[in-house]
Formats: C-alpha cells, structure tokens, sequence
C-alpha cells in the first residue's frame, strides 16, 4: 500500500514538474516577444510616427497594429507580426485542396506534413519580404518625412527590409518552440498575446473617462456583465459538436467472423472554420479603404470615389456592416470545404468497415454528411457575424467602448481553451503512462 502512494506522489510530481516546465517556457518566450515589440527599427522617429497612425483608425493598419501588440505603432522589428505566415498557411491550404499532386502530401502522414510546413515557411518569408518593400516604399511618401525618417537613403532601405523580414522570422521560430515546448499553439499564442497586451491601456481609458464622469457607472457595468455573457457563449459554441452514430461490424479476428455491433460517434464541430473567416473578411473590407486613405493623404486627392470608400467603408457604417456580413459568412463556407473533404470523410468510414445506420456508403454517406456541414456551417457563420457585429451595436447604442469583440475575442477564447485542453491532455497522458509502467512492473514481478 504504501508503495502504491508513493508511486502515485512521484507520478502527480512528475506531472507538474513537467506542465511546470511548459509553463515557465511559454512565459519565457511572451517575454521575448513583448521585449522585442519594443525595439525600433533603426532610421525612424517612433513618436512621428505614432501620431501619423492615429489617423488610421478603422483600417487594416489598425487591425495589423493591434494582432502585432503595438509593434507597428512603435515601428518595432515585429511590425509585420506573424500575419504573413497566417496568410501563406491559407495559401498553402488552397493549393492542396487544388492541385492533387498537393493533396497527396496531406495523405502521406508526418514526413507530408513536414513538407507542408516548409513551403509554408518559404512562402511566409517570401511574403514578408514583400510586405517590408512595400512598407520601405511607402514610409517616405508620408506626410512629414523629414520629420519620420532621419536619413534617406540606400542604407535606410536595407536595414528597414532585413529588420522587418527577420522579426517575422524570428517570431515564426518562437511559434513553433512554443508549440513543441510550451502550451498551445504557437502562433495563436503569439496573436493572442498581442491582442492581450492592449487590454491594460483599453481599461485604462474606460477608467480615466469613468473619473472624469464621461462615463455612466450602470452602463459600465451593463457592458461587463455583457461581456462575461458574450464569452460564456462563445465558448458554449465552440465545445459544441453534432455527434454522428457510426456503426462498426462485421470484424474478423484469428480467422473467424464476429457478428457483434459496435457504436462510435464522428463529431463535427460548429466552428470548423475557427477564426480565419472573421481575420479574412476584416482584411478584404479594410483593404480598400486603407488604400483609398494612402492616395488622399498623400496626393490630396478630392475623387469622388476615393471620399465614398473613405466615408462609407468605415466601421459602423451601413455598407460596411453589409459587406462585411457577406463576407464572413462567404468564408465561412469556403474555408470549411478546404478543411473538411466529406468524400474523404466517407471513404475513410468505408475503409473501416463503419456506416451510419440507413444510409448506404459511399455516395450517401458523402451527401448525408455534406448536408450536415452545411447546416452546421450556416449556424457558425451567423454566430461569427454575431460576434464580430456586437461591439458596433453595443458602443452605438451604450457609447461605451467595447475592446474585446469580433475576431480579437475569438481568438483569445479559442487560445484559452486550447492551452486548458492541452493541459488536460497531459495530465491524463501522463497518468496512462504511468499506469502502464506499474502494469508493466507487475508482470515482470
């Protein structure tokens, strides 16, 4: 008996020295993150620069800022954050779901992947590097160069584009050490730390205006309450799945035929598509109007056109709130084909021996869980526009602003979670392994 306690207090050890160690390193690595958001590129006058991009608020620039923790108000090496490595994952994803020669690296198991993973990289520095010209080429054009920018030249360019690439490079590797030694996935806790990291300045100002009395205290209060109620409800969706009964018969064992019935579940979560139609659709509506605000500032341009995108395509306004509707709910369809083939889903069950009671493999089966999809996918895009729309209806109908909403509160929910179902993964792996060794013992006893 007393063997057994002691066995089962070196394992409980064994268990938090090990989440203890996760823990430290992921704290380690944020910490580094949060340092070097901090160190400017060299040649630039930071300050200037955040007063030139405080005009640029309801553009993709503010988006960029805010997934980057300030990085690009304060023109630091990790100005491009990890957004070009998100966007040649997409890239990447498309391209195996259309070339087929592509789609077989996703069959060939770990070394596929592996593969995967490199083009991705590649793609992601050959993004980064067109994102740091465009940014070299674009800083000089801005109002108050001289004031910007201490010394233009040939040397400026270099150093801006080498800093630029190589942040994001460097924030590219400390997201997959994360992933292998700390919790969670490292590029959602990167984001998700740079998300985090604005929250003290937002409270800060809800707090000051609060004291200065532009504030009403029961509306302040109707909002966090709110927001408890928003975030209770987006993790209910996301740990919701529509369980499908699989069948499995006919097994054959040591030569003979069994006959007996087994019962399996396949779940299909709502949110399939997780939070790439939300980042998407705010990059595709923010795009045009971030251009249209370049051309006006700096060629003092008066178009028509260019004054409608400005004025029209601004959050809050009626076009804007469309389009963005449409949009989301656009890539949430499209991006959940590309993550989920209901054909491959079928031939997998058909393999296995399985099937879903009264409906026939193969052809079937693939129609019967597409329709599934399809009606899952339809809830998910509008619980997404829900999400991304209610901070515009609470701050126009409260005037209270409201930080966490849309794609920002997305994405820290579903980081959460997963940092909380990894640390439950471990703890019970950590108890099986242990349990198999002391099996093991036993019969060698």
């Amino acid at each position: 008996m007393d063997k057994k306690l002691n066995l089962n207090f070196k394992n409980i050890s064994m268990n938090f020295s090990e989440i203890k160690n996760r823990l430290l390193f992921l704290i380690f690595a944020l910490i580094i993150f949060r340092l070097g958001s901090f160190i400017p590129v060299p040649g630039i006058d930071t300050a200037s620069l955040s007063k030139l991009l405080r005009n640029q608020q309801g553009t993709i620039v503010e988006m960029l800022n805010m997934f980057s923790g300030g990085s690009l108000n304060r023109a630091s090496i990790f100005s491009l954050g990890i957004m070009p490595y998100i966007s040649s994952s997409i890239m990447i994803q498309l391209l195996t779901f259309i070339y087929p020669t592509w789609k077989d690296l996703k069959k060939e198991g770990e070394a596929g992947r592996e593969k995967i993973n490199q083009y991705t990289k590649y793609l992601t520095v050959f993004l980064s590097i067109i994102q740091a010209v465009g940014i070299s080429l674009s800083l000089p054009n801005m109002p108050d160069m001289k004031v910007l920018i201490f010394k233009l030249d040939l040397c400026f360019y270099l150093t801006t584009i080498v800093s630029l690439v190589t942040g994001t490079i460097f924030l590219m590797w400390i997201g997959d050490l994360i992933t292998e030694y700390g919790l969670g996935n490292g590029i959602s806790v990167i984001i998700f730390a740079g998300i985090m990291a604005n929250l003290p300045i937002a409270v800060f100002h809800t707090l000051e205006a609060l004291r200065l009395n532009n504030l009403n205290i029961l509306l302040l209060i109707f909002t966090v309450i709110l927001i408890f109620l928003i975030i209770y409800f987006v993790v209910f969706i996301e740990k919701s799945q529509r369980k499908i009964i699989i069948h499995y018969s006919n097994r054959q064992q040591n030569n003979r035929m069994h006959f007996s019935q087994n019962i399996a579940h396949l779940p299909l979560k709502i949110n399939m598509s997780g939070v790439i139609p939300a980042i998407f659709a705010s990059s595709v509506i923010l795009f045009p109007t971030t251009i249209a605000s370049w051309i006006k500032e700096n060629n003092h341009s008066s178009l028509y056109l260019l004054n409608f995108i400005c004025d029209n395509l601004q959050p809050g306004t009626f076009l804007y709130i469309f389009l963005y509707t449409i949009s989301i709910i656009f890539f949430c369809f499209f991006y959940t084909n590309l993550a989920f083939d209901s054909r491959e889903t079928s031939d997998n069950l058909k393999r296995s021996g399985a099937f879903i009671q009264g409906i026939r493999p193969g052809e079937h089966t693939s129609n019967y869980i597409r329709k599934i999809m399809f009606r899952l996918t339809f809830i998910n895009s509008i619980y997404i526009v829900f999400i991304c729309l209610i901070p515009e209806l609470i701050h126009f109908l409260t005037h209270v602003p409201f930080y966490f909403g849309g794609t920002s509160l997305l994405i820290v929910v579903v980081v959460i979670i997963d940092l909380i179902t990894q640390l439950q993964t471990l703890m019970v792996s950590r108890q099986y392994k242990s349990s198999f060794r002391r099996a093991n013992l036993n019969l060698k006893k």
